[in-house]
């Protein structure tokens, strides 16, 4: 609590998926609500500098969530947006807390930084041996960029820039929207509509065989605090669980949980994406205690449970 007490913290995306977590334990670990700066998009666009400047004056602390994002249909409709959104909002909010004396800043990357064939487990030091899968290079590649400004801005001003790599998250209030949704929540959506219409089929895009990652959001939002009290390095960090599970297993494991019955179809005409991803988490555990803690099939329970609530409320 003496790290917390009296910091001032700019929250991006703190109306979010994940930010709404990051807020909510923010306020249990005591920092006052009037401490807590959400800047919302009607209002403060973080693509234009001037808003970044207001944003981060007189914040001790900023963590940057906000970001322009989806699945791998959104990441190939919309690359050029995917870039200039992301890449304009951290490469400003940067310099305007560089700017204005904040303390520390906390970027979150992504996991589709790392080079389309990344040896698995994922370590940090194979972030920069390779092209990004293609479907998700640009937004992989924006944030990526914020790397290398915490890194330059730490080497010549000593501003105290952490960066953070979170494999892909999942969990309660996720974006259920069928074209901007990831995985999980995109199936939940799909195999609990159909269930409750009575389809007899689903199709699911590509062949299965790729792996994926998955992080609890609390768990994520957790990982987050930690090393924003605990980090105070410029070497990249992963966050995540350190085990994957093939995506035709995540799919009937989904349908299981749904109570899904009917018939599932892939549609190999559609693109997979990277071909594996499972990060190392060794330097998370050692450098600021981080070990996720929840049981990824009751992970998905307590998702499911509430995407069924919302629509029983609608």
């Amino acid at each position: 609590m003496n790290f917390w007490k009296n910091k001032k913290i700019l929250l991006t995306g703190g109306d979010g998926f994940l930010g709404s977590f990051i807020h909510k334990k923010l306020i249990e670990i005591g920092v006052s609500e009037e401490n807590i700066r959400i800047p919302y998009i009607r209002d403060c666009d973080l693509r234009v500098w001037e808003n970044c400047l207001s944003a981060v004056s007189e914040m001790d602390i900023v963590i940057h969530l906000a970001a322009s994002v989806g699945g791998i249909g959104f990441n190939k409709k919309y690359p050029a947006t995917l870039f200039y959104d992301n890449a304009m909002m951290g490469i400003q909010l940067i310099e305007a807390s560089y700017i204005h004396g904040v303390k520390k800043f906390v970027a979150l990357g992504t996991i589709c930084a790392y080079p389309k064939f990344t040896p698995v487990p994922f370590k940090e030091e194979n972030l920069w041996n390779g092209y990004p899968e293609e479907t998700n290079a640009p937004y992989g590649i924006a944030k990526k960029m914020l790397l290398v400004q915490c890194q330059a801005y730490r080497e010549q001003f000593c501003f105290n820039a952490l960066y953070l790599l979170p494999v892909n998250l999942y969990g309660p209030k996720d974006n259920f929207h069928p074209e901007h949704s990831h995985v999980i929540p995109a199936l939940i959506k799909k195999m609990v509509d159909a269930r409750k219409k009575g389809e007899k089929q689903i199709t699911v895009w590509g062949t299965g065989e790729v792996t994926r990652e998955f992080l609890y959001v609390e768990d994520a939002a957790e990982g987050i605090l930690l090393a924003t009290e605990r980090y105070n390095k410029s070497d990249p960090v992963n966050l995540g669980v350190g085990k994957e599970i093939k995506i035709k297993d995540l799919v009937y494991l989904i349908a299981e949980l749904t109570g899904y019955k009917g018939e599932i179809l892939w549609d190999k005409s559609r693109p997979d994406g990277q071909p594996r991803r499972c990060l190392d988490v060794t330097r998370a555990k050692e450098e600021f205690g981080f070990v996720a803690k929840t049981d990824f099939r009751e992970g998905l329970k307590k998702t499911i449970e509430w995407y069924e609530k919302v629509l029983s409320e609608k």
